[in-house]
């Protein structure tokens, strides 16, 4: 998994907030194993999903749980959990940033357990998914940019601002991929498409589209996991007719404005062009 055709965000975003601090060159080695640490929470997040969603894919190739079975696939999730904490240990020995850690990880797991309350619930709210994609997506974003900024001895002011910036790149990067699941293909975004939808997994774009036409949206979710190819293409086709997809991406682009915003605010540095640039490319993608 490490070695596949993730992105390595997380490790980015806390690497580049690091840089615009005073850390000197003896912080090297505990700024690499903290950021990598981000990076092993996400990939044991990543494992566990596949076992809930049953995925055969993840970036591109088979995952743990199709490949070698659920009980192994549970037990190598857990197994990253305890390497991140490994990592966590070899970088600090600060009871604030561990108890930060255990706090990001409740609220991912929340943040989870939210999203499955929701299931198959066509009353769900956006208020609901907010909530939801805030643990789980957003929280390791907000961690990992925090985190640099802490680890890299950054000014308070800007340790502070890194936190709302990561979460609004967290917000809109989910909201990006789930409009991306009914505009994209699966060869495209290198994993299944259209698989929430069929678990009962409402996500914004038809959260809107449950809004402004219940009518029509609800005889085709009630079939749930049964939705046939015609059914989702079908369900496609309705989000469209309502602008759904549309209305959605103005929802998002308002998080990726203020991330963007607040990076500009940040003090001039050349790390700050470099992460106003890749948030950029990140999120303002064909969607």
């Amino acid at each position: 998994m490490i070695d596949s055709k993730g992105k390595l965000l997380r490790p980015a975003y806390f690497y580049l907030f690091s840089r615009l601090g005073h850390a000197n060159q003896d912080m090297h080695k505990e700024i690499v194993a903290a950021a990598a640490s981000t990076e092993v929470l996400h990939l044991a997040t990543l494992i566990h999903d596949d076992i809930i969603d049953e995925s055969d894919m993840r970036r591109g190739i088979e995952t743990i749980q199709s490949k070698h079975g659920k009980d192994v696939a549970v037990y190598t999730g857990d197994l990253l959990l305890s390497v991140y904490f490994d990592l966590l240990a070899d970088a600090t020995d600060s009871v604030e940033i561990i108890k930060l850690n255990t706090l990001s990880m409740k609220r991912v797991l929340m943040g989870e357990i939210n999203q499955m309350t929701n299931v198959y619930n066509t009353d769900v709210t956006y208020e609901n998914y907010l909530k939801s994609i805030k643990g789980k997506t957003a929280q390791l974003f907000e961690l990992s940019c925090y985190e640099g900024a802490y680890f890299g001895q950054c000014n308070p002011d800007i340790i502070e601002k890194s936190r709302s910036i990561g979460q609004n790149i967290g917000i809109a990067f989910q909201m990006i991929d789930d409009i991306l699941d009914y505009t994209q293909t699966p060869e495209i975004l290198s994993k299944p498409i259209l698989n929430d939808v069929k678990q009962g997994i409402y996500t914004l774009p038809i959260i809107l589209g449950i809004e402004s036409n219940k009518e029509k949206f609800l005889p085709l979710l009630k079939k749930g996991e049964n939705l046939s190819d015609s059914d989702l293409a079908t369900l496609v086709s309705l989000l469209n007719d309502n602008d759904c997809i549309k209305r959605a991406q103005v929802i998002a682009k308002k998080y990726i404005d203020e991330a963007l915003l607040s990076i500009e605010s940040l003090p001039s540095h050349p790390e700050k062009d470099t992460l106003y640039s890749l948030t950029k490319k990140l999120l303002i993608r064909e969607f």
